[in-house]
């Protein structure tokens, strides 16, 4: 049984909020094989305080004892409101709100005093090797952690991180990395074991409304989490980008860690671009030995696992017979 943090941006039941995250939350709760010691939230695809009551409502759904703890609000470095404006006011720029008609939303929480970046520190550190961080929203959390906890880059069995993008046209950069390019840098750069999920990966996951309808015919507290939230994200997924469904980011990564056939992976160097333009916040990648080293200097940090080709088939098969044999 590994076990694991789950560093989070979770917006089920938020309109215009991607809800990969709680897909990944219920795939980790569902999984016998995974025992899910804490959840952090870091300001991301919602607010952080958003986030912590989107997360901190569905363990309280279910009844579960994990706890939940809200992390930064702001990126090391990068100014939030640009990225606050893109991400939380384009579904009603786009008059797509009404989506979210009847959908039930968690209500306001107030987080506790206890510090998200020092759960994480403290339970990695106190618990050399054993604990699997599994970081789905930008990496201001995990880098703060970091900073504050050295021997956490030692200490961390591994992280596997959704973030980043490569090859695709168009995208110059995905969210995760560019709401905070410092902390991925850090992060990817620290010698850590990484396991990394780039949007390269992960658009190559799908979700319909008929594999949903699937999944909520076994009608378990967290099938009908995933059925009331995902129904009008996926008819915002199609109408603003042009799918069949939605893409499925965050559930890869918990899905690889419960099985490693359902992506192929290869080690990388990988970084983050931190100068300011179009590409700040750009991840790029490459293998050793390079062609053409002028100006190149050493890298920082070690190779990155990263996910290459997905079976998507398996990945939703694994998430309908999690999902099925959650308990009620």
């Amino acid at each position: 049984m590994k076990r694991v943090i789950i560093d989070c941006d979770p917006g089920n039941g938020i309109a215009g909020a991607n809800v990969d995250d709680g897909l990944a939350l219920a795939l980790a709760i569902a999984s016998p094989d995974i025992s899910l010691e804490l959840i952090t939230v870091v300001a991301g695809n919602t607010p952080a305080p958003v986030g912590y009551s989107v997360a901190q409502d569905l363990v309280q759904r279910l009844g579960l004892a994990i706890p939940v703890l809200k992390g930064e609000e702001q990126a090391l470095q990068e100014p939030a409101e640009p990225w606050r404006q893109a991400l939380d006011q384009r579904v009603y720029q786009l008059n797509l709100a009404d989506l979210w008609r009847g959908v039930r939303q968690p209500l306001p929480r107030a987080a506790p005093d206890r510090d998200a970046v020092d759960a994480i520190g403290q339970l990695i550190c106190d618990n050399p090797g054993e604990i699997t961080l599994v970081a789905i929203g930008p990496l201001t959390n995990v880098a703060r952690a970091m900073q504050r906890y050295p021997q956490l880059v030692e200490s961390v069995a591994e992280i596997v991180i959704m973030g980043g993008v490569f090859a695709l046209d168009d995208y110059l950069k995905d969210t995760n990395f560019g709401l905070d390019p410092e902390a991925a840098h850090q992060v990817l750069t620290s010698g850590a074991t990484i396991t990394l999920v780039p949007m390269d990966a992960t658009t190559q996951t799908l979700m319909t409304h008929q594999d949903l309808d699937r999944i909520a015919k076994s009608d378990t507290p967290l099938a009908r989490f995933i059925s009331e939230t995902f129904r009008p994200w996926i008819d915002y997924s199609i109408k603003t980008r042009s799918l069949p469904g939605c893409w499925i980011h965050d559930a890869l990564v918990v899905a690889w860690l419960l099985n490693q056939r359902v992506a192929t992976a290869t080690d990388y160097q990988v970084d983050v671009e931190l100068h300011a333009g179009p590409t700040r916040g750009k991840s790029w990648r490459y293998r050793q030995p390079l062609r053409v080293t002028v100006g190149i200097e050493q890298p920082a940090g070690g190779l990155v696992h990263v996910l290459q080709r997905v079976d998507n088939a398996l990945l939703l098969t694994m998430l309908e017979q999690a999902l099925a044999a959650s308990s009620d």
